[in-house]
């Protein structure tokens, strides 16, 4: 989706409601703060803040006649994170929709008061965003982004694509919960399959490159993505890096193989942001996050790009092309 016509989809809403029923229904005007992880100009990142508020939409809620939203863009970085946390706090929103776990322990650190949704959280209770999936018991709760045999499904996947992988590298953020708790799950599944496992951490994209280029070297190897917002943010450096050195790689969201990625396995991230409009509105409703249970995604998709197979000389198995769920030509 383009910028403009998002821009459109939330400055426009207004704008078509008749104005004698403005005049005759008006409406207390609610205020919700929202801190995506991404950049405002990642088409990706503005595709599920419009999931968001169509969502929300759904529900009722119109921006510029009922609700006001207030975005903040953190593209991937810490201080950003931070920056952007205080100055939604400072705004006294109804709600925030804290997009990610980084989003929300930003928030975390300012307010522990200001109710909390997030759409995509690795790990919840591990990253102290809740006490527990079923009763979270504070000012956050949300829709967790994956339950952690994803990861090690992500490995039998890429076993079955090329039988000769001996060794893998997991791409993760080593400074979350999510991250650790990630390779976590790919090291048990690896034991098992007697695969050579190789850590490679993403603080930026010079190590990113360093790193990815020494493992390839080796030979027989695949990599595996995992859900972090680093590698969401360096995504065409990974997709680029990868196909120049001729590794498979397994991505943890659908956007990644439409961006070039070989294969993906995970949710569908545009559920989870609509879905957390769901809680936002309750919220607004008079709900409480601690009494609203996390979910866990109710669908995931394996996407193939037979385009990047074959420039990498690999010939897709028919048992996985059944089973993809988007097969790009």
């Amino acid at each position: 989706m383009k910028r403009r016509d998002f821009i459109a989809l939330i400055g426009g809403a207004a704008v078509g409601w008749p104005l004698a029923a403005r005049a005759e229904e008006p409406q207390r005007m609610r205020r919700i703060g929202v801190l995506m992880s991404g950049a405002e100009t990642d088409p990706e990142h503005q595709t599920r803040l419009m999931a968001f508020v169509q969502g929300l939409q759904e529900q009722g809620w119109s921006v510029g006649r009922n609700v006001r939203i207030d975005i903040r863009w953190a593209a991937g970085e810490p201080q950003l994170f931070r920056r952007y946390a205080t100055e939604l706090i400072a705004l006294t929103p109804d709600v925030i929709l804290g997009a990610v776990t980084s989003s929300v322990r930003a928030l975390l650190e300012i307010s522990r008061t200001v109710p909390i949704v997030f759409a995509a959280a690795t790990d919840p209770v591990g990253g102290g965003l809740v006490a527990n999936l079923a009763r979270p018991g504070g000012n956050v709760t949300g829709f967790s982004l994956q339950d952690f045999g994803t990861r090690a499904k992500s490995l039998e996947l890429l076993r079955e694509l090329s039988p000769r992988i001996s060794r893998v590298a997991v791409l993760r953020d080593p400074m979350t919960t999510g991250g650790v708790a990630q390779l976590a799950a790919v090291q048990t599944a690896a034991a098992g399959l007697r695969m050579e496992l190789t850590p490679i951490d993403v603080r930026d994209g010079d190590e990113i490159e360093r790193t990815v280029a020494a493992f390839a070297l080796q030979g027989n190897g695949g990599l595996i993505v995992t859900a972090n917002a680093r590698a969401d943010l360096h995504r065409q450096l990974i997709i680029a890096l990868v196909a120049r050195h001729r590794v498979p790689a397994i991505y943890p969201f659908r956007h990644y193989v439409g961006d070039g990625g070989l294969f993906s396995y995970g949710p569908e991230l545009i559920v989870q942001y609509r879905r957390a409009a769901g809680y936002v509105d309750r919220i607004l409703k008079g709900e409480k996050p601690a009494d609203l249970p996390v979910q866990e995604p109710t669908k995931y998709e394996l996407a193939i790009n037979l385009k990047t197979a074959r420039a990498l000389g690999l010939e897709i198995p028919p048992t996985l092309l059944a089973l993809a769920d988007e097969v790009i030509e």
